[in-house]
């Protein structure tokens, strides 16, 4: 038979190989066994964690309930409870808690006897998901990437304003050589002139009379420039006169800032679940602070785009951490202790600034306007909805209350309050709608009294 060459060493290659990779299957079977927290999907695991969990939890810090960064891993290792634990306590909480299980009866009396919502409809691969999120490696934060953009742009800009200067400077030397060549030009054809004898007559243009003595000595053009003077400074200062009291563009700067672009925009937040007595009441109101800590007793900072903030918002200083600051400014003003998530007793009135203040003598309901008229918030107050800084957007003088009494149709359908009325006007005017104005929205005494 043939010798085949080099057979045995290749036959030992072949085994040390196999023996390589059985150890290697082996590691990754004990390793999966022994991290199965992160058996499962943590971009899932994020989504169901912020959909189910995320107003009560967060991860690296106490809330309405523990925090839950690590939670399995830190619960086999400190309490020697495994995930089907887990399973049981997350589906049905309050089951676990009457079955007498140690460990749940110690966090039910540590949260105040707060009950965790069961989640019934999750299941298993669901929770491990939500596990793997809560064990999963926080990514790194994007400020560095912001701040290396925003160099990058501020490199560009100051590159982009070199070129520019150099520019700018390119054409003022190119019109200072122009106004130098009309210089020589002038003077090369006056001595052209002279030499071939023709004179100049600069005594004549000395000799004229200065427009302004002329001018004096014309009776008429004084009168009529006088008439239009006169005119035209009592057209400016009737304007002026007729803009006392309107704060048409007013935007003060208020104790603690509140972005209606982040609140109605972004989130689209109702302006009646703020303003609620717009509703029933003539005035729409302050929102009290408790409101605002519905959502703020959870939502403790703010994240913003996962982008990072435009070069626009960073420009303004609106930050994540300036943000972040004034639900600070927001919890020391309701007296709430973030870390035993429970209010102190320590509060201290926000001194508010009022922007849209109409006088004394003229009378305004809201509730008429909002419920009977069912008057957008958006047509007085502009789009707040895009109001980074909230400012008075309509004029609110009296000609434009007037020009919008005028044009707005009265709401009468379903309505029998107004059915006899709108019968009996709509026959008068010879109209299909009736207009506020035709419904006696012009009378005087419908708003000053």
């Amino acid at each position: 038979m043939k010798k085949v060459p080099y057979r045995n060493q290749f036959s030992k290659v072949l085994g040390f190989s196999l023996v390589v990779c059985l150890l290697f299957s082996v590691m990754s079977s004990a390793q999966d066994e022994g991290g199965a927290a992160s058996s499962g999907d943590a971009t899932a695991g994020k989504a169901l964690f912020n959909q189910n969990c995320a107003a009560c939890h967060a991860l690296n810090r106490k809330m309405t309930g523990p925090a839950l960064a690590n939670v399995e891993a830190r619960l086999a290792e400190d309490e020697g409870l495994d995930k089907e634990w887990l399973y049981a306590w997350i589906k049905n909480s309050p089951g676990v808690i009457k079955s007498g299980d140690a460990y749940a009866n110690k966090v039910y009396a540590e949260y105040n006897q707060a009950a965790m919502t069961a989640f019934p409809t999750l299941s298993n691969s669901d929770i491990d998901n939500i596990l793997a999120y809560t064990a999963a490696t926080p990514p790194a934060p994007a400020v560095a990437a912001v701040g290396a953009s925003v160099g990058d742009s501020a490199g560009s800009g100051s590159s982009s304003g070199i070129s520019n200067e150099i520019i700018l400077g390119a054409l003022a030397l190119v019109f200072g050589l122009l106004v130098v060549m009309l210089f020589l030009v002038n003077n090369t054809l006056r001595r052209i002139a002279e030499a071939n004898g023709v004179t100049l007559e600069k005594e004549k243009a000395e000799k004229r009379k200065p427009i302004w003595k002329a001018f004096v000595q014309n009776q008429f053009l004084v009168l009529v420039t006088s008439i239009f003077l006169l005119l035209g400074s009592a057209y400016f200062a009737y304007g002026w006169m007729m803009q006392v009291g309107v704060d048409q563009g007013y935007a003060p700067i208020q104790p603690i800032h509140y972005s209606h672009k982040i609140h109605a925009g972004d989130n689209k937040i109702e302006c009646k679940y703020c303003h609620s007595s717009a509703r029933v009441s003539k005035h729409s109101g302050i929102p009290s602070l408790n409101v605002c800590m519905n959502c703020h007793k959870s939502i403790y900072e703010y994240k913003g785009n996962p982008e990072g903030p435009s070069q626009e918002d960073l420009a303004n200083g609106y930050t994540n951490e300036f943000y972040t600051k004034e639900i600070k400014k927001l919890y020391k003003a309701v007296g709430w202790d973030e870390e035993n998530q429970k209010y102190t007793g320590d509060s201290q009135p926000v001194e508010w600034v009022r922007i849209h203040n109409l006088p004394d003598f003229a009378y305004f309901n809201h509730s008429q306007h909002v419920s009977v008229a069912g008057v957008e918030c958006q047509t007085c107050h502009g789009p707040v909805e895009e109001m980074e800084i909230m400012y008075q957007y309509s004029p609110l003088t009296m000609g434009w209350c007037v020009n919008c009494h005028r044009e707005t149709n009265v709401k009468v359908e379903g309505n029998e309050y107004y059915e006899k009325i709108h019968a009996e006007l709509s026959k008068k005017y010879g109209v299909e709608n009736l207009t506020a104005a035709q419904m006696g929205g012009l009378e005087c005494g419908k708003c000053h009294y």
